[in-house]
């Protein structure tokens, strides 16, 4: 095979990825966006707010799950996939296949629920608004991008000093439901 042949497999592969990050983002975009605004515009507002925590809890999750992946030891799964530990090939898979793992963990759902987190934050707002005639739009959405990017920050961290045990743990979450 020519080197010419090689990059031009590489291109077409890399716009393969692109156009399935792509589709996954828009449908799991329309099918977030539809339940939580549906969903949260008919609560009241401590469950809208319950929600809103889920939808970020999610989106620091994924990123956590995202940073592990991609700075976790393969040669530790070596060895327990040897043993025959649960859910260590799985995580093999994960880190072998890491930077489309973390795209899809950080940037697909992380965004997502970044996306998600803003709009029931201005749900939010405006049941307070409604109720109370204060507007914290501005409050809220200041909160809710603190929360997050505090979150994500702590979770690198975590994720960078417990890769090993996160990329296990989803790796055995993993083989429990493909089985």
């Amino acid at each position: 095979m020519s080197k010419n042949s090689n990059n031009k497999e590489k291109d077409h592969s890399k716009f393969k990825w692109f156009i399935e990050v792509f589709i996954l983002t828009f449908v799991l975009s329309i099918c977030f966006s539809y339940i939580s605004t549906n969903g949260v515009s008919k609560l009241n507002l401590p469950l809208s707010i319950l929600i809103l925590v889920a939808v970020i809890g999610v989106g620091i999750i994924f990123d956590i799950i995202g940073v592990a992946v991609t700075v976790a030891n393969e040669q530790e799964f070596h060895a327990k996939a040897t043993k025959k530990v649960k859910g260590a090939k799985t995580s093999i898979k994960l880190i072998k296949n890491a930077a489309k793992v973390a795209n899809i963990c950080a940037d697909v759902i992380g965004d997502v629920c970044g996306v998600l987190s803003g709009a029931i934050s201005a749900m939010i707002s405006a049941k307070i608004m409604e109720a109370s005639g204060a507007d914290l739009q501005f409050i809220v959405s200041a909160i809710v991008a603190s929360i997050t990017v505090g979150g994500k920050a702590l979770g690198k961290e975590i994720a960078n000093k417990e890769s090993t045990q996160i990329v296990h743990f989803v790796g055995v979450i993993l083989n429990k439901i493909y089985k």
